[in-house]
């Protein structure tokens, strides 16, 4: 069952989430999503928040220009971080056909505890879970996840009801 409603960039339920995530720019805005196209889900519990944006290539700085970009997802409880990736990714997939150039998402190991797996810690280990390959590094240091479109889960409709 689909644990993700649609949501928008200025859902005042969704800000605090937002506000709880590490790359939170300005704490209380009530935008919380870059400039540009976006898919915003929260769940029913407000308990986790997902953005997929889909910045023009010609704005982009990092590695995988044309990419949709996971730009925050908080999760404080609910379905296992990698089935809510999962069910986001379907989502998303409802709404816009995904690019060539799949999907990233960027994890700071500033910010996360890493998941130690033989020995070595692993930032954004639930991205791992989910089928992403980490695909290096950040000029400023920040792990590097990829999902391409072939590795995506199918599309699934997110229930008609808005979040309340």
């Amino acid at each position: 069952m689909m644990a993700w409603r649609i949501s928008h960039r200025f859902d005042a339920k969704s800000v605090p989430l937002a506000d709880r995530h590490y790359n939170r720019r300005k704490i209380g805005s009530p935008q919380f999503v870059p400039p540009g196209r976006c898919v915003v889900l929260r769940t029913p519990d407000d308990k986790a928040l997902w953005v997929t944006s889909w910045p023009f290539a010609q704005y982009v700085k990092h590695a995988w220009p044309g990419a949709w970009v996971n730009s925050l997802f908080r999760r404080e409880g609910g379905p296992q971080a990698s089935e809510l990736i999962l069910q986001a990714i379907s989502a998303t997939r409802s709404i816009w056909t995904p690019p060539a150039e799949g999907l990233v998402t960027f994890v700071d190991p500033k910010h996360v505890k890493p998941t130690m797996v033989r020995g070595k810690p692993i930032y954004g280990y639930c991205y791992h879970k989910a089928g992403f390959e980490h695909v290096g590094y950040t000029k400023g240091g920040l792990w590097a996840w990829l999902m391409l479109p072939d590795k995506m889960p199918e599309p699934a409709a997110i229930p008609l009801e808005l979040a309340a």
